[in-house]
């Protein structure tokens, strides 16, 4: 979502970067870049005016004229600034000290709330807490069946007692109660010892009385301990006008966006939690229930100028890989076993539990010069992969050299592909089973005992140390050289016996014990037995 505005900003810093000192004009011309980019990404003009004031008040300052490298500490201040505007502090949920904790969810109809209350749920539930479903949007058609499927998708019960609308007008049924069924589902919550109750309420096209009123008349029956605004990210400016309007008739003590995986400027992500006052919590990043995460405001400016997000990617990490499994692997990597076939996809498929890999790699550092490598890149490709291995036979997995033209073939016609395809891959993985030997080896680091010089390190004389001469094969074709190497090896001595180098070792002579100080009771390991 960020793409445009982080290729703008790491544009503007690389132009920075070629001078020693930064004049004012240099400061003035950075800030009028950065305003134009906060502004095409629809960041709300009052947010703007703020940063870009805050950002040329500190580069203005001695923190930047007496700094080493002004490029790099202009950086700084606007990381730190945009962590400033995205809320400062990772917020968390207030739990209730007695259970259960009632979360309430409002939003505009569209921002995604009822997906994202079974992501939450299915968050909370991975933190060991029981959440609850409560359908209480009886308005939407459908909105509570929807609710039913996410719920069961997600392994978190829903309370529903009223199927809501079935129709296709956007009407509340005859008889339907909202705040009833948020009231009679904060009862079922402690009846069933559920300690987190997730209430999904009713959204509207566009904000109104109605919408208000319905809302604050469930947030008075349940008494939440959290009201999360839910927001499309994609909506741009209109978001700061919709947030402002929820905190002024509902009030909320958070923000969750939603969307955050679309194409759009996010201008909504870097105006709302300025505007008012109150910390974005939550992010749902994809359609999976798995792609919702919790927001850092420090690790969201770092993607922002292309920093990367290795915390985010390495909790990930944690979450989805296999202890055990990972633990088998070193240890079989440890005993100088092979790397096989079979262990590359048990790890592919780890690596597919994370999610997409266009969004793993867009979380290390400098991959915005990649980007549109990124983009070409096709997911597909990793099961086109899992497809050809799992056409191989147990034995070719564990040794494909035993693969030949023919197997290449059939393995091509069972998995779909090409003989091409299948070759690349052999060949690749070649390369990376060498590499997953030298590092069991120890591999990688020149100098120390036990390890390989890096790549394109190796035959290279070190300084202060005289490379060895090179061994004469044949004569030299010059007379005069020619000369000089004949006479050279007639008047090299010959080494004398008993020296394996040639250093000219004499043969002892006979020494009296008597004549040398030796301590005491030395003497007799002197004498033969």
């Amino acid at each position: 979502m960020f793409a445009t505005l982080s290729d703008r900003l790491t544009s503007t810093f690389k132009n920075l970067r070629t001078k020693g000192r930064l004049s004012e004009a240099d400061i003035d011309a950075t800030v009028r870049e950065i305003r134009r980019a906060l502004l095409d990404a629809d960041v709300a003009v009052p947010v703007v005016r703020s940063f870009t004031g805050a950002v040329r008040e500190r580069a203005l300052s001695a923190e930047v004229s007496g700094a080493l490298n002004p490029a790099q500490q202009i950086v700084k201040i606007v990381n730190e600034e945009l962590v400033a505007i995205l809320g400062g502090d990772t917020r968390t949920l207030n739990l209730a000290k007695t259970p259960p904790t009632v979360i309430l969810l409002a939003g505009l109809q569209g921002a995604g709330k009822t997906t994202l209350a079974g992501k939450l749920a299915l968050h909370l539930k991975a933190q060991g807490h029981t959440p609850l479903l409560v359908a209480a949007d009886l308005q939407r058609p459908n909105a509570v069946t929807q609710l039913q499927v996410v719920g069961e998708r997600a392994g978190v019960p829903v309370f529903a007692p009223h199927p809501g609308n079935q129709g296709s007008d956007d009407v509340l049924p005859f008889g339907a109660d909202p705040v009833g069924v948020a009231r009679a589902g904060l009862e079922t919550a402690h009846q069933r010892q559920h300690d987190v109750l997730i209430v999904d309420t009713a959204g509207r096209l566009g904000v109104d009385a109605d919408l208000m009123q319905q809302a604050s008349d469930i947030r008075d029956a349940v008494n939440p301990d959290e009201i999360l605004f839910v927001i499309d990210a994609m909506i741009g400016q209109d978001a700061v006008t919709t947030a402002q309007a929820f905190a002024d008739g509902v009030g909320f003590t958070g923000v969750v966006l939603s969307k955050l995986d679309g194409d759009a400027r996010g201008g909504a992500a870097l105006s709302v939690a300025s505007v008012t006052g109150r910390p974005i919590m939550y992010a749902s990043t994809g359609e999976k229930l798995t792609d919702f995460e919790v927001f850092h405001p420090d690790r969201m400016a770092s993607r922002i100028l292309d920093m990367g997000d290795v915390l985010t990617l390495i909790e990930q990490a944690e979450k989805n890989f296999d202890a055990e499994q990972t633990e088998k692997m070193a240890g079989k990597l440890a005993a100088g076993e092979d790397f096989t076939l079979e262990d590359f996809l048990e790890q592919m498929n780890q690596l597919k539990k994370m999610g997409s890999m266009k969004k793993m790699f867009g979380m290390l550092p400098g991959m915005g010069q990649m980007r549109e490598a990124l983009d070409n890149f096709d997911e597909r490709e990793v099961d086109r992969i899992e497809a050809i291995i799992r056409s191989m036979t147990p034995a070719e997995r564990q040794n494909p050299k035993i693969i030949n033209g023919s197997r290449r073939s059939r393995i091509a016609a069972g998995s779909g592909t090409t003989t091409t395809a299948i070759n690349q891959l052999l060949e690749r993985f070649d390369g990376a089973q060498k590499m997953m030997k030298q590092m069991a080896k120890g591999g990688g680091m020149p100098g120390m005992p036990g390890m390989g010089n890096l790549p394109g390190m190796g035959g290279k004389k070190s300084r202060g140390r005289q490379a060895p001469a090179r061994k004469v094969k044949g004569k030299s074709g010059n007379p005069a050289l020619r000369a000089q190497q004949e006479r050279g090896v007639a008047t090299k001595p010959a080494a004398p016996a008993g020296s394996s180098f040639g250093l000219g070792a004499q043969a002892p002579k006979d020494v009296d014990p008597s004549t040398l100080e030796l301590p005491a009771g030395f003497d007799k390991f002197l004498g033969g037995r």
